[in-house]
């Protein structure tokens, strides 16, 4: 069943143009990936997707009901949760605090967030001012998955960690993907990114330039949209 389709999606940033009639969906506990080179789109998608853009048009549907006009917050209460670029967390509040502050009734309590993140567990009565960038990390995705969400959205969830913090962050994504969870994922590290997607989807110049299987992904494909 798709849980997510978007079609001839376009938004901009004022005058700017940004996106160009993207294609893409996610099934039901399906892993898509979305991929490209900086400033190619994967961004803006994610937050045309979430309604954070104002400027779109197109089709978004979630879970068989037409999103495109709606506000970001009840398109979360819907069932997406967001792992925003960035972290952005609540420095002044506890990892408690911050996991219960979006919590609604589901299979991820306090608990579970523990298990998939067992440094959250160890720190939560810290502020997370006081975490790693890597503990702050692993609070964002555990407070995205709090929400209980239907699909998952992580948006360089691993960029600009230490490899041991990559790790776990690519550990627990393998977890939830074994656990069924429907997740579009954006990252740059493909060594970890290819063996966890089903289906990849490249940007180029905001527009969809390929989509495939991670086996279909040719070194050929690769050079073209996604090399330096």
């Amino acid at each position: 069943m798709t849980l997510l389709s978007v079609q001839r999606l376009e938004a901009s940033y004022g005058a700017s143009q940004a996106l160009f009639g993207v294609d893409l969906s996610v099934g039901e506990g399906e892993v898509v990936a979305l991929m490209g080179r900086n400033g190619m789109g994967k961004t803006t998608t994610i937050r045309a997707v979430c309604g954070l853009m104002p400027n779109r048009s197109g089709a978004i549907s979630f879970a068989g009901r037409d999103v495109i006009r709606e506000k970001s917050f009840r398109i979360a209460r819907l069932g997406i949760g967001l792992v925003p670029e960035g972290r952005r967390c609540f420095a002044n509040l506890t990892v408690r605090e911050n996991l219960l502050a979006a919590a609604r009734p589901g299979k991820w309590t306090l608990d579970t967030i523990s298990g998939l993140f067992p440094r959250l567990g160890e720190r939560e009565g810290q502020y997370a001012r006081t975490l790693s960038g890597g503990e702050q990390q692993m609070l964002a995705i555990g407070r995205a998955l709090m929400t209980n969400p239907r699909l998952l959205i992580l948006d360089e969830a691993t960029e600009g960690l230490a490899p041991v913090i990559r790790q776990d962050i690519w550990r627990a994504i393998r977890s939830l993907k074994t656990n069924g969870e429907s997740i579009l994922v954006v990252d740059k590290t493909m060594s970890e990114l290819l063996p966890v997607a089903d289906r990849c989807v490249v940007l180029e110049k905001g527009a969809v330039a390929w989509t495939g299987r991670p086996d279909e992904l040719t070194a050929q494909v690769q050079d073209r949209y996604l090399g330096v």
